[in-house]
């Protein structure tokens, strides 16, 4: 009796316990109450806006985006001409990094959201023009061993090819149509023309025309033969180891050559005989130690025994280079030429070439770790340039008149050193000497010029055209 008593007490006890829940959960329904609401969700960040757009070559460019939340990873739309060419994904689900071939570029998206492009085998890259009719067709060679080669084209006839880089020279020179064109293993490609081509035919006034010819190879300069009626009348010369533009009358016309290879001509009223020079001579400008009241200069010392003397002639800035104390010019730069190879053994640079206001960077063996510039002296007043001027400084141009000797105006300022902003490296292709020169090959052991470690020298003659 009392056991079946406990038994049926235990069984209504489990029974309250199990039904108390459901009476409190039917008490709050009756009561009109709703369970507590869950905390909202916070809104997922925009995924719509690139985090990064990357220039690529070859008119590519690749929009990076970043996807997902706990688990993020990139995208990248690859774009030519504004039209999606595929999409690449890397990081979280996806591979660490993604590559695909798009407009014969290898385009690899990475995991942190990095875009790299590599030009594929055969792949054009650029096309440089290098004179009229004549250009380089450069490609991109080469997967894992990269390099290029230049295609030399002329109205249409392949000429030659040329190669560069990985398992070919750093850089690789021909001469095609009487250019010399080079191409670097950067697929850079550079070209001048070569000893002895025409390059351009001039028609000037009075029934007369200049043929222009580019001479010399390492130190080039100019000559012009002026013609009429098919009958050369005479031949200027510029650049180089001659002045920096030559000046004579042919048929009442002063003719003026620079050593850019440009050529003007203005008629000259009362000059006389034919084929007179401007200054009154004949042949070459007559008067020439003087310089002319539109020619200034000044000269500064570099280091390891070298000057370097700064003109500002109506042509441009010209900063000849010399043993410190002898007039033994052994380089130039100019305005068109404004750095000096590597070879010639220190780093010599015009700052500005086409400005007003250009200054010389240097930087010697031996010389202050950052090197030094020095301005150039300004035109005289009264005077203008006779090439476009950079930098809104006031210029002119036309041609050369045909005047007297000059005054001979020189001003020697002395050194204005300053640290320079930027990096300045040489590398131009050949320097020009601008003054009145005779070449003198010398051995490599020649004692002068052994602390800037020179192979040749040039003896000077000062003889400087009249520079009007």
């Amino acid at each position: 009796m009392r056991t079946a008593l406990r038994t049926a007490l235990a069984a209504a006890l489990v029974a309250g316990v199990a039904a108390t829940p459901v009476l409190a959960a039917g008490s709050a329904f009756a009561a009109g109450t709703n369970p507590a609401p869950k905390a909202a969700a916070a809104p997922a960040a925009a995924q719509d806006t690139p985090v990064r757009t990357v220039q690529l070559g070859g008119g590519l460019s690749a929009a990076v985006y970043a996807r997902g939340d706990q688990h993020p990873y990139y995208t990248a739309d690859v774009i030519s001409g504004g039209t999606v060419l595929g999409e690449l994904k890397a990081g979280a689900g996806y591979p660490s990094q993604d590559t695909q071939v798009f407009a014969g570029y290898s385009v690899t998206l990475t995991s942190e959201g990095e875009v790299t492009a590599v030009a594929q085998d055969g792949t054009l890259v650029r096309t440089v023009q290098v004179a009229e009719g004549l250009s380089a067709k450069v490609y991109a060679r080469g997967d894992q061993h990269p390099y290029y080669t230049a295609t030399v084209v002329k109205d249409g006839t392949v000429l030659g090819e040329l190669k560069a880089g990985a398992g070919y020279p750093s850089q690789d020179t021909q001469v095609f149509a009487g250019y010399s064109v080079t191409l670097t293993s950067e697929g850079e490609v550079t070209s001048f023309a070569a000893n002895g081509t025409l390059v351009r035919t001039v028609q000037l006034a009075g029934g007369l025309s200049a043929k222009v010819y580019a001479r010399g190879d390492q130190h080039r300069y100019f000559t012009a033969d002026v013609v009429e009626g098919g009958t050369v009348l005479g031949e200027l010369k510029a650049g180089a180891g001659y002045p920096p533009e030559d000046t004579q009358v042919f048929a009442g016309y002063a003719v003026t050559l620079t050593f850019e290879g440009e050529v003007t001509a203005t008629a000259a009223p009362g000059t006389g005989a034919q084929g007179a020079s401007a200054s009154g001579g004949t042949g070459a400008s007559a008067g020439k130690d003087k310089l002319g009241p539109c020619t200034v200069s000044t000269t500064v010392s570099i280091g390891a025994g070298t000057a370097a003397e700064l003109f500002m002639t109506r042509q441009g800035p010209v900063a000849e280079f010399s043993t410190a104390g002898e007039d033994r010019v052994f380089a130039m730069v100019d305005r068109t030429h404004p750095s000096l190879p590597k070879s010639v053994g220190f780093t010599a640079r015009i700052v500005d070439p086409k400005s007003a206001t250009p200054s010389l960077y240097t930087k010697v063996e031996g010389g202050t770790a950052k090197g030094g510039t020095h301005a150039f002296p300004k035109l005289p007043e009264g005077c203008t340039f006779e090439v476009p001027i950079e930098n809104g400084a006031k210029g002119a141009t036309g041609a050369k008149s045909a005047t007297g000797a000059g005054t001979g105006l020189t001003t020697n300022t002395g050194q204005t050193s300053v640290i320079p902003q930027g990096g300045v490296a040489a590398g131009a292709e050949f320097a020009a000497e601008g003054d009145s020169t005779a070449l003198i090959a010398a051995g490599a052991g020649a004692a002068s010029l052994a602390a800037a470690g020179l192979g040749f020298v040039v003896l000077r003659r000062r003889a400087a055209a009249d520079r009007v």
